[in-house]
């Protein structure tokens, strides 16, 4: 399975924060029929008088940006410890004996690395038996720095394509300043240069893939009428070496309303197939599987997600599919013989099976089985999957019993070998070598301790929404915590687009914020994935009001457990979750201690008109239409922003180059309430796209002004405590079980 696609890989920004649980309950997943009374929506509102800073890169724009920059840096620079905390975090992110992960392409391990000596980046190789070594030797392939330099280009990493199965050829994509658009160029691996002639393409929302060595897949920017409206390809043609792009044959075009288009070739255990097709929304996949210029389609509803192994077809279904007399579930994992479904036939097996508190995160292939991840209330178990004479056999694998877990193919063609990840938001990351014959795994990698958590413990609560349901979240702090609501603390959620907040480990919240006695909170909200697709479906579009609700009674829960009070309760969330803040920024003002919002949406009566906002509507909505607008209208940060009304003090953060989400919803929001009067304080890094940072250096100084913002306003001390690394922590190259 050399390429296993499950849609356009365009997708928001889940936040920077996850937790472990430690005490499993049963939450109740669907929702009780209550119909939620969120705040009336606003009066029709006057033309914006803030448009101009939708300007990105307009000189009025920005002179406006580098106004509030100016001061938001001067006063958080000036918060006590903040220097040292950047330092520290900057050397946490350019440590040396970070996990070097890494992915196999043939007998090549190859990996992407980052460091105080080379800030953008080295492409570097080396292999297995090297790697397993603690101390590697790489062999550099492509020095982003020396790049730049020599082209006077800030370049970023967005990755390479390579050609199966001698990967000597690769598609590489170079974004400038961390943007989501992307220069794509010709390299050949064994002479390390770019290929004179070879496939290049301008800058623009690129979609390449290889079918053989002369031959690729694009999907960009050909011209007029060429983009979704959410500014993505809609056309994709076949491209020959040799040839102008001009000249490339269109073998497929998607609606304009579409998200986006696809195509791509895969190599499947010795076979070869070619697909094709559409993303109508954000959660629907139209698949033809291509013959020459015959197209096939993939009769599946269309918000399930496809993928094929080994002549196998997966469907994971979003939505219950009634088939014959027999109707799946919502969240099932179903495996069946592809040319048996090309035939008409329907007859699957459940590889994983939706329960009650249970739901499926991810899946892998090796050589002969397949791998699940599954969460329960959070938790991560890992199945192994195995085909027998009278059908699969599932088996569990050993893991730890509360961690984070992650699984991945070594090389799916050729091996049974499979990489295992490891962590809970105390443990650092461990790095395994797995194989399905093999119940012990060899232990290669363990990231380094970053801060001090011998006396920290994580714990799992539920809060009771508005309308009774049970809400996870999970709470990282000291033992023996006083419950006398004197604990500064901070509290990340997201709950959008079925991504789950799951354990892991926070080398940044530890040092920044653990280590100096403050508390952390991760909310497993509705509209993420932590229980399956109704978890998240629960808050879609109309229903987006049980998001908000089920973070304020997180909220409402710590408060009322007497973990902190409103004077110390801070909250942060990014993209998403930046809308999440600013929602609560507007509807509970009086909850809030302190906001941070990064990368956030705010506008949305014209976030669909914003960049790649028209790919969201399956989520939210469209505005366009008058009872989309009704329920939007009722949320709506920047529409419900008030008079005469005290806001916490937020802090909002963004990027000139984030491309995905439009800096001008954080700028317009500040603008807006600076009118009314409110204090607060803004900060626009000039690169860095939608993650908010274009290197290490950038990202340590964004999170630093994070944490002296909530230092200061919630009344941390400053003091760091000393770190000592406690005598657990594991030498790599280990042969046993974690």
């Amino acid at each position: 399975m050399r390429h296993f696609r499950l849609g356009p890989a365009i997708c928001m920004l889940a936040c920077g924060g996850s937790a472990p649980p430690t005490t499993p309950a049963t939450p109740v997943i669907e929702p009780t029929p209550v119909t939620t009374t969120p705040p009336p929506p606003p009066p029709a509102a006057p033309d914006d008088p803030y448009l101009w800073l939708e300007d990105v890169g307009g000189d009025q724009a920005l002179a406006w940006v580098r106004e509030q920059n100016a001061r938001s840096q001067q006063e958080l620079e000036a918060t006590s410890g903040f220097a040292a905390l950047r330092d520290r975090l900057l050397a946490i992110y350019d440590s040396k004996d970070r996990i070097p992960y890494a992915g196999a392409y043939g007998t090549r391990l190859y990996n992407f690395w980052k460091d105080e000596a080379n800030p953008r980046g080295l492409w570097r190789r080396t292999t297995l038996a090297d790697y397993k070594k603690r101390t590697p030797t790489w062999e550099t392939v492509l020095d982003l720095d020396t790049l730049g330099k020599a082209e006077a280009e800030n370049w970023v990493w967005h990755g390479a394509s390579c050609l199966y199965p001698t990967y000597q050829r690769c598609l590489i994509s170079l974004s400038r300043g961390g943007a989501d658009a992307d220069v794509v160029r010709e390299f050949d691996t064994v002479t390390k240069q770019f290929v004179a002639g070879g496939f290049a393409l301008p800058e623009a929302k690129n979609d390449v893939a290889w079918v053989d060595l002369d031959t690729i897949t694009v999907g960009t920017d050909f011209g007029p009428g060429s983009l979704t409206d959410s500014g993505y390809p809609r056309i994709v043609k076949e491209w020959k070496r040799g040839t102008p792009l001009s000249a490339a044959r269109t073998i497929f075009t998607a609606e304009k309303s579409d998200v986006a288009v696809f195509a791509y070739r895969e190599w499947d255990h010795g076979r070869v197939r070619d697909w094709v097709g559409r993303s109508p929304s954000f959660f629907t996949t139209e698949v033809h599987l291509r013959t020459g210029d015959q197209l096939t389609k993939l009769d599946k509803p269309d918000d399930a997600s496809s993928g094929t192994w080994d002549d196998q077809l997966l469907i994971t279904l979003r939505s219950a599919w009634t088939v014959g007399t027999r109707t799946w579930p919502a969240g099932a994992l179903l495996i069946t013989p592809l040319a048996d479904f090309q035939a008409g036939k329907r007859e699957f097996t459940m590889l994983f099976t939706p329960g009650r508190n249970t739901s499926l995160e991810s899946y892998t292939a090796t050589r002969s089985a397949i791998l699940v991840v599954e969460l329960e209330d959070v938790k991560s178990r890992v199945y192994l999957h195995q085909r027998t004479a009278t059908g699969w056999r599932r088996t569990r694998v050993r893991a730890p019993a509360v961690a984070a877990v992650g699984v991945s193919a070594y090389d799916a063609d050729v091996s049974d070998d499979y990489w295992v990840t490891e962590n809970s938001f105390t443990t650092p990351v461990t790095l395994s070598l797995g194989n399905v014959g093999r119940a012990a795994r060899t232990r290669l990698k363990q990231s380094p301790v970053f801060f001090d958590a011998r006396d920290i413990v994580s714990t799992q609560h539920f809060a009771t929404s508005k309308d009774g349901t049970k809400i996870p979240y999970f709470q990282i702090a000291r033992k023996g915590l006083a419950l006398d609501g004197s604990t500064p603390t901070i509290l990340d959620g997201y709950g959008g687009f079925e991504i789950s907040l799951t354990p892991g480990y926070d080398a940044t919240g530890g040092a920044a914020w653990l280590e100096r006695g403050g508390v952390l909170v991760i909310a497993n909200i509705r509209g993420g994935g932590e229980y399956g697709p109704a978890w998240h479906q629960a808050a879609l579009k109309h229903d987006r009001q049980r998001a908000y609700d089920d973070f304020i009674a997180v909220a409402e829960d710590l408060i009322a457990r007497r973990v902190t009070t409103t004077p110390r309760l801070g909250i942060v969330g990014g993209s998403n979750g930046g809308l999440l803040m600013g929602v609560m920024l507007t509807q509970r003002p009086e909850l809030f201690g302190a906001i941070v919002c990064q990368v956030p949406l705010l506008d949305m009566k014209r976030y669909h008109k914003l960049l790649a906002g028209a790919s969201w509507m399956g989520e939210y909505g469209d505005p366009d239409q008058p009872d989309d607008w009704a329920a939007l209208a009722r949320f709506s940060p920047y529409q419900n922003l008030r008079s005469g009304v005290t806001y916490p003090r937020t802090l909002f953060t963004t990027s000139t180059r984030d491309d995905r989400v439009h800096p001008g919803h954080a700028r317009k929001m500040v603008a807006r309430m600076k009118e009314l009067g409110q204090d607060l304080l803004y900060y626009e890094n000039i690169e860095g796209g939608h993650g908010g940072a274009a290197d290490n250096k950038q990202a340590a100084y964004m999170h630093a002004l994070t944490y002296a913002f909530f230092a200061k306003q919630l009344g941390l001390s400053s003091t760091r405590l000393t770190l000592r690394e406690p005598a657990s922590a594991s030498e790599p190259g280990v042969e046993g079980s974690p």
